[in-house]
């Protein structure tokens, strides 16, 4: 999750580039993402999932022909939002089923954001009894749920692998997704992700089957400098697949396109590096 020290670190970026007169984004202002190549027609569409903890409102889009792999998005801490959906679609036009999850649904519908809102002391507030829900027991029931679900939509092909992408607090939820049906979880990826060499998780990384990205913002990893370490040699030693980077230049939060600190040119090329990534699906 943004932490305080990231966040302080986020703010006095900005007011570098305001002092020096290269000005910052809006928050709550979505930057027009990039249409791929030979983009795919596509169709979206609210849902909502039956968990066994309640119904999820979540956003599910795919190309209008076809089946395709799917592709389970968890959300940074902000939620499912415009820009979110923006992202779904733009994976979506590449080719993917990509159900994007309210992760919050125990307790609020989406969105729960207003906008130009930052993680300050209100947001701080309502999401933190939010986040205690969210276990790692009831985010495996979730996975598990969504799994179940995209399996049943005509648009999602069964005999390819189920990709997973997480931002911020996402990113462990993209590592219990891949625990918790490696059967089926073939692809992950995660940007800017917090508490990702937590022990819990790393010890689930043997019991694993998918390709993993991890993509790590330069600030994060100044601040635990370690953790990326721990990493590779937990997915070593599980022989699994894994492009760990840290993303010079980058500021916790930097691939949202409605971030404070997007970073354009690195939030595309780590797109391109999760393209690859699934790209075995």
């Amino acid at each position: 999750m943004c932490d305080d020290l990231t966040a302080a670190d986020n703010a006095d970026f900005l007011m570098t580039r305001r002092e020096f007169g290269a000005g910052a984004a809006a928050a709550g202002v979505v930057a027009l993402l990039p249409v791929p190549a030979n983009a795919a027609e596509i169709r979206g569409r609210d849902v909502t999932i039956v968990t066994p903890d309640g119904s999820c409102d979540a956003y599910f889009v795919a190309p209008a022909k076809g089946k395709h792999p799917a592709v389970i998005v968890w959300p940074d801490i902000f939620g499912l939002r415009p820009a979110f959906r923006q992202m779904a679609d733009r994976l979506a036009q590449s080719g993917y089923a990509v159900l994007t999850v309210n992760q919050f649904y125990r307790s609020t519908k989406t969105p729960f954001v207003t906008e130009g809102q930052g993680f300050d002391d209100a947001l701080r507030a309502k999401v933190t009894p939010w986040r205690a829900l969210l276990t790692n027991e009831a985010a495996q029931r979730d996975a598990a749920a969504f799994i179940a679900w995209v399996d049943g939509e005509k648009e999602v092909d069964r005999k390819r692998g189920i990709g997973t992408t997480g931002y911020c607090m996402g990113g462990p939820l993209v590592m219990l997704t891949a625990a918790a049906s490696p059967a089926r979880v073939r692809g992950a990826a995660t940007f800017h992700g917090g508490g990702l060499a937590a022990d819990g998780l790393l010890a689930l990384v043997p019991t694993m089957k998918a390709r993993f990205l991890i993509a790590i913002a330069e600030n994060d990893d100044g601040r635990a400098p370690g953790d990326k370490d721990k990493l590779r040699a937990a997915f070593a030693a599980a022989k699994l697949p894994a492009e760990i980077e840290v993303y010079k230049g980058t500021m916790h939060g930097w691939c949202p396109p409605d971030s404070q600190v997007y970073n354009p040119a690195e939030a595309n090329r780590a797109w391109d590096r999760l393209l690859a990534t699934f790209a075995t699906l």
